[in-house]
């Protein structure tokens, strides 16, 4: 995604280059629960589809879609992000095309792709910008073609806590801003998008766990990626927290909102 860094588009390369360079032990990078690949399958097949992920960071949305047998092109600006996505397609023997390139200026035909999606893209451009990144992905939709934006969800702690690392300029991505779920579908509705479907998901491990770890990286202690429960405590509270994500809870009170729409 080679944006032009600007005050007017609140996204700077240099701050993408620093983050994904510290991530280059993607096993330390926490998952999204593969909550992209469950939320698509809903709705459509991916055997053969041909999938955009624009944005792909370490790919960890987009891979399990090759898995799926979807055909999946990862577009991201920075090159440390394309130097992880290479590696990983590699050594997982995926046949994923990593491509350097604008968010803003996609280098594919009108109509070429089936889904178009993004994770932590949206949130970091202020509007028109964001109508235009959203013009653009959708031109390279086929007709009938679907978009998932997937972005931070409003009304949740993590939210208050980003917004005082913004004002204190400690906020690793710079700018950032939160989605309502009607906010969410109303932007995409006023492209002429269709929405289809709409999902919530919550942060596993916990907001707390994670914050209790960054800070105890900062003072030198390392804690494991997941905190280590009774087992069967996991178990159960895996259940249900799978069978609350077919509800609308998560809509409203999870750490993540996404939208699906067709064109």
């Amino acid at each position: 995604m080679t944006v032009v860094a600007s005050q007017d588009k609140e996204s700077s390369r240099s701050d993408w280059e620093s983050f994904w360079e510290a991530k280059q032990e993607v096993e330390d990078v926490y998952s999204n629960a593969d909550r992209i690949l469950r939320s698509l399958k809903r709705v459509t097949p991916l055997e053969g589809a041909r999938v955009l992920e624009i944005g792909a960071g370490t790919g960890r949305d987009s891979f399990p879609l090759a898995e799926a047998g979807a055909d999946v092109y990862q577009l991201d600006y920075s090159d440390n992000s394309l130097q992880i996505l290479k590696r990983l397609a590699e050594s997982r023997s995926l046949p994923t095309k990593v491509i350097g390139g604008d968010a803003f200026r996609l280098p594919f035909r009108d109509g070429t792709f089936d889904v178009v999606f993004h994770q932590g893209l949206l949130e970091h451009f202020r509007k028109p910008f964001a109508d235009l990144l959203l013009k653009e992905h959708i031109r390279v939709l086929k007709k009938g073609g679907l978009l998932l934006v997937d972005v931070p969800q409003r009304y949740h702690l993590y939210t208050v806590a980003k917004h005082i690392l913004i004002v204190a300029d400690k906020w690793f991505a710079g700018w950032e801003r939160s989605f309502s779920l009607r906010e969410l579908q109303d932007d995409l509705a006023s492209l002429g998008l269709t929405i289809i479907a709409s999902y919530g998901d919550w942060m596993y491990p916990s907001f707390f766990y994670r914050v209790v770890r960054e800070i105890g990286k900062k003072a030198g202690i390392s804690l494991p990626l997941h905190p280590r429960l009774i087992p069967g405590l996991t178990r159960l509270r895996g259940r249900i927290r799978s069978r609350l994500l077919d509800t609308r809870l998560p809509l409203y009170t999870g750490i993540s909102i996404g939208v699906i729409a067709r064109k």
